[in-house]
C-alpha cells in the first residue's frame, strides 16, 4: 500500500502543480482508501516516483521547464550576490512542477537590507514571516516573494 500511495501521489503532484508532499499523501491515501493508521511514504520515496512519472509522461516539457527555471534563478542569483544566494528546493532537485517558485535562500546582514535592495530596483514583493527548522529547533524567517522575469520566486 506504501508504494501505491507514492506512486499516486507523485502523479498528484505531477498533474495537479501541487508542490507539497504532505497535501499530496493525504489526497492519495484518502483516494486509495487507505486508513490514517497506515504508514505514509517518506518525501523521498514520492521523490522518486515523481521522477519516474515525469520521465515516463513529461520527458519533453519537465527538462524544458527545469532549465528555464533553473536560468531564471541563475540570473537571480548574480543580481543578489551580496546576500550570498543559495539555489533549495524543487528547482534545485529538478522536481519542480509547473507552479513552482524558484526558492532563494539568502543570508544578508538585515532582512531589511534585501527589502532595501527591492526597493531600490523598483520590484514589487510580499513579506511574511515563516517558521524554518534546523534540527528539532525552530526559528522565524522573512519570505519575500516576488516575479522575477516572470517566474515566481521566494
Amino acid at each position: 500500500m506504501r508504494a501505491r500511495i507514492a506512486a499516486t501521489a507523485a502523479r498528484i503532484m505531477a498533474e495537479d502543480g501541487i508542490e507539497d508532499f504532505a497535501l499530496a499523501k493525504r489526497k492519495a491515501a484518502r483516494r486509495l482508501g487507505a486508513s490514517a493508521a497506515q504508514a505514509l511514504p517518506g518525501n523521498d520515496e514520492i521523490e522518486a516516483q515523481l521522477r519516474s512519472y515525469r520521465a515516463l509522461y513529461q520527458a519533453e516539457e519537465h527538462p524544458l521547464r527545469i532549465a528555464e527555471l533553473r536560468r531564471v534563478a541563475l540570473d537571480a542569483m548574480r543580481a543578489l550576490q551580496r546576500f550570498n544566494p543559495y539555489l533549495t528546493g524543487p528547482v534545485l532537485k529538478g522536481i519542480a512542477g509547473r507552479y513552482a517558485e524558484i526558492e532563494l535562500q539568502l543570508f544578508p546582514e538585515s532582512a531589511k537590507d534585501v527589502e532595501l535592495f527591492l526597493l531600490d530596483r523598483n520590484l514589487a514583493y510580499t513579506t511574511q514571516e515563516c517558521r524554518r527548522f534546523s534540527g528539532d529547533r525552530a526559528h522565524a524567517v522573512s519570505v519575500l516573494s516576488l516575479s522575477w522575469r516572470g517566474a515566481p520566486l521566494k
